[in-house]
């Protein structure tokens, strides 16, 4: 089932997250995540962009591995994103490492917006996927980075927050529109102003 998107202002998106009791039958939810993600052509949703302040997150970064590489490390990072669809509950990142690198982020909940934010390259984390099997990883490049950005939102935390105070001076009407659902997207939203 496609559920609607919470947009930009809504409380729960700075929620942090409770976790969910171990054992606990999340199949239901997780199918309506991804059909939610799917139908607004997102490559990640985290549990309070539908509205539920849980520590889970669902990617699927196969688009990313459609593109065409440039070289030879780019190839294998594409050939990972090509098969990386996972689920997150109750997950910690345990350690964020490497050189930090900038790269144009949006957020379905901020449709409209992209801007770049600089994030570690690697890193490792904790979690349990759909089965409860306790799994601990070790992520690089756009992998990482999709699995911190949806981190953050069960942490209450959006891309917009990484920005300079200039740049949130410049969007914050844009950011207001979004808040009172004066945008148009093709997927269902939900407005906290509405």
């Amino acid at each position: 089932m496609v559920l609607p998107i919470v947009a930009y202002g809504t409380p729960v998106l700075r929620a942090d997250c409770e976790e969910f009791d171990e054992g606990t039958d999340l199949s239901e939810l997780i199918s309506n995540m991804f059909d939610t993600m799917y139908k607004a052509s997102g490559v990640g949703l985290a549990a309070p962009q539908i509205g539920l302040d849980k520590r889970i997150f669902i990617v699927d970064a196969s688009p990313f591995g459609e593109e065409e590489p440039e070289n030879e490390i780019e190839a294998k990072n594409f050939e990972i994103l090509k098969n990386f669809k996972k689920v997150f509950i109750n997950p910690i990142i345990e350690e964020e490492t490497g050189k930090k690198w900038n790269f144009s982020e949006g957020c379905l909940s901020i449709p409209g917006i992209r801007e770049e934010v600089n994030r570690h390259s690697t890193i490792t984390i904790s979690y349990f996927d759909e089965n409860w099997n306790f799994i601990e990883e070790s992520y690089t490049g756009i992998a990482a980075r999709i699995i911190q950005h949806e981190y953050d939102h069960i942490e209450g935390v959006l891309f917009t927050d990484y920005l300079s105070p200039l740049k949130k001076r410049l969007l914050k009407r844009k950011l207001n529109d979004i808040s009172k659902g004066n945008i148009s997207v093709n997927y269902r939203m939900k407005f906290p102003n509405k």
